[in-house]
C-alpha cells in the first residue's frame, strides 16, 4: 500500500460522511497516474502554490490601489486569509482540508491588474462581462504552464468557479470557501479601511457590531463559530439567520462608505483608462503580444480573448510599466 492509499483509507475512518473523499474524486479531464506519496487535492493544492498565476497576486490590488503602507491587504494577503478561515472550518466539520485549500488558494487567480475596476473595464472594452470566477478557471486550463494548464481535478475547478455569491459550488469543501472568502474581505477591508482613516470602528451600524461583534478579531472568530454550529453533521454550509442578515447588512455597508468611496476609488478612473489603453494598443498591434500569446492566436482563438487574457494577467505594476513603456517618451519616463 502505498503512503496516498493508506492517507485515502484514513479520510474514510475520519471525515464526515458529507465530505469529498479523495479516491471518489470525479478526476482530473486529462489521466495522469496517482502520485505514491500525495492524494489527487494534495496535488492540485501544490500545483497552485508554484504556479505563476498564484505569485502575481502579490502585486494585484485587493481594495487600495498602490497603496503606501506595509500593512494593507493585496490579492495574495487576501487570498492565505481565506485559506487560513476556510480550513479552520473545514477541519472543525471534519472535511477535506486539501479540496478546502486549494480551491481557497486558486479562488482569485483570474482577477484583474487593479482589483474589480480592472474587472469593469475589460467588460466595457470587450462588450460582454468578463468575470474573474471564471477566469481563474480559464488560467488553470488554458493558460498556466504555457497553454497547458494545471490539470486539476473537478471539484477544485468548480470550487473555484462557483464562490461568488451567486453562484453554489457543487462540494462543501467549495461552500466552505465560498463563505470564508466573504468573511474574510469584509472583516479585513474593515480593518484596512480603519487604517486608511475613511471609517471608525463606530461608524458600523450597531445591529452589524452587537451581532457580529465591536472588532476585527471578535467578529471573524464570531463568524466562524456561527458558520461551524449552523453547519456540524449537515449536508450543508451556511450561517444562522441571524448572521447572515447581519454579515449581508454589514457588506453593504462596506459598498456605502469604503468600496465606493471617493476618498478610496479617486484612482480607479486613471486605472479603468490604462486597462482600455492597453487594450485598444494590443488590438492594434496583435504582433507586440508575447509569444505564447501569439500561438494561441494562431490555434484559433479570438484576439479579443487572447489580449483580453493577457491584460488579466498583468499585476498593477507591469500595466503600468507597459502603459509608460508604449505611451511615455524614455526620457520623461526615468524623471
Amino acid at each position: 500500500m502505498t503512503i496516498r492509499e493508506d492517507l485515502e483509507r484514513r479520510e474514510h475512518k475520519i471525515f464526515s460522511p458529507f465530505a469529498a473523499f479523495s479516491d471518489e474524486s470525479r478526476g482530473r479531464d486529462r489521466y495522469e497516474k496517482p502520485c505514491d506519496i500525495r492524494t489527487i487535492y494534495q496535488r492540485d493544492r501544490d500545483r497552485i502554490i508554484h504556479c505563476k498565476s498564484f505569485r502575481r497576486l502579490k502585486h494585484k490590488t485587493q481594495v487600495f490601489l498602490s497603496p503606501y503602507g506595509d500593512h494593507y491587504r493585496t490579492r495574495l494577503t487576501h487570498t492565505l486569509e481565506v485559506a487560513q478561515i476556510a480550513r479552520t472550518i473545514a477541519r472543525a466539520l471534519r472535511l477535506n482540508e486539501d479540496l478546502t485549500e486549494a480551491i481557497a488558494l486558486g479562488h482569485d487567480l483570474g482577477h484583474t491588474p487593479f482589483g474589480h475596476a480592472g474587472e469593469r473595464a475589460l467588460t466595457a472594452v470587450l462588450g460582454r462581462p468578463f468575470r474573474h470566477n471564471e477566469q481563474s478557471v480559464r488560467v488553470v486550463e488554458n493558460l498556466e504552464k504555457n497553454g497547458q494548464g494545471l490539470n486539476l481535478s473537478w471539484e477544485v475547478r468548480d470550487g473555484m468557479l462557483n464562490h461568488k455569491t451567486s453562484l453554489m459550488p457543487a462540494t462543501l469543501e467549495g461552500r466552505v470557501v465560498r463563505l470564508s472568502d466573504k468573511i474574510a474581505y469584509i472583516s479585513h477591508d474593515i480593518d484596512d479601511g480603519i487604517r486608511a482613516e475613511l471609517m471608525t470602528e463606530d461608524s458600523i451600524p450597531a445591529e452589524c457590531s452587537d451581532v457580529l461583534g465591536h472588532n476585527t478579531r471578535d467578529r471573524i472568530d464570531n463568524l466562524i463559530h456561527d458558520v461551524i454550529e449552523n453547519s456540524m453533521d449537515k449536508a450543508d454550509v451556511s450561517l444562522s439567520g441571524e448572521y447572515e442578515k447581519a454579515l449581508i447588512l454589514l457588506r453593504q455597508f462596506m459598498f456605502d462608505n469604503l468600496y465606493t468611496n471617493p476618498k478610496a476609488k479617486k484612482e480607479e478612473v486613471k486605472a479603468a483608462r490604462i486597462v482600455q489603453i492597453l487594450f485598444e494598443h494590443y488590438m492594434a498591434k496583435t504582433e507586440e503580444l508575447p509569444e505564447e500569446f501569439l500561438q494561441r492566436i494562431d490555434k484559433g482563438d479570438m484576439q479579443d480573448t487572447t489580449v483580453c487574457d493577457y491584460i488579466a494577467g498583468m499585476t498593477d505594476n507591469f500595466a503600468v510599466m507597459k502603459f509608460k513603456e508604449i505611451y511615455i517618451p524614455h526620457s520623461w519616463n526615468i524623471l
